[in-house]
């Protein structure tokens, strides 16, 4: 169940960090909802190295763990890959 919570709720952190992050991603929302899921990845990580816990289920402090992993990588993605107007 490990591997279906964190695609679950990197989807869900995804779609809520898409509204948060302002701009146009790559790949638009399939790629924000894909971002999303590393993001879930990422913010375990950011959160394990600060000593907390990461995702660890379908829960409210899983998807807040996983939304601030979304944004840091939506944050980042957008800044090197904007658009020349």
């Amino acid at each position: 169940m490990g591997i279906i919570s964190w695609l679950i709720v990197g989807l869900i952190a995804g779609f809520l960090a898409k509204f948060v992050v302002p701009g146009e991603g790559p790949g638009g929302i399939i790629g924000d909802l894909v971002v999303g899921i590393v993001g879930a990845f990422l913010g375990g990580f950011v959160f394990n190295a600060l000593g907390h816990s990461s995702v660890d289920g379908l829960n409210l402090y899983s998807i807040l763990v996983a939304f601030v992993g979304a944004v840091i990588l939506l944050f980042v993605l957008r800044l090197f890959t904007r658009r020349a107007v």
